[in-house]
């Protein structure tokens, strides 16, 4: 959690005009982090961040006002304990080991607008978690 201080950035829209916040949301991508903040901190822009690599571990959170001089909201929010899980025998691959760069080359080199011209949403999906599967392994 944090002042990040980029304030193009549309997390909506996952984008951003300036190059270095370009790259802030691609280290964020290429870590599999989640931004949790969905309210502008600090005069219309959402500066102050919580980012989090498991979805439903913040909750709760809340913009509180300024304190003091501050020109930025203070920010209120709940780290949620998850209750004993039950060990899996599923398993499962661990992308935070991955070559994110070469995965995402690998994907980049595949033409999609040919892959999927004139596929249903169905096709497409598979024709893409082939793609995906293919690149992971």
């Amino acid at each position: 959690m944090g002042d990040f201080n980029h304030p193009n950035i549309c997390w909506r829209d996952n984008a951003a005009e300036l190059k270095q916040s370009r790259k802030f949301l691609e280290c964020v991508d290429d870590n599999i982090l989640l931004q949790v903040i969905e309210e502008p901190t600090r005069r219309g822009a959402m500066l102050d961040l919580i980012l989090t690599n498991k979805e439903g571990l913040v909750g709760d959170v809340k913009l509180k006002g300024s304190l003091g001089c501050s020109d930025h909201e203070m920010v209120e929010f709940r780290i949620l304990r998850a209750a004993r899980r039950a060990h899996s025998k599923l398993t499962t691959l661990d992308f935070r080991r991955a070559d994110s760069g070469l995965f995402r080359d690998l994907l980049a080199r595949i033409p999609w607008d040919k892959a999927l011209e004139g596929r249903g949403a169905q096709v497409s999906w598979l024709i893409f978690k082939g793609h995906l599967l293919q690149a992971q392994e």
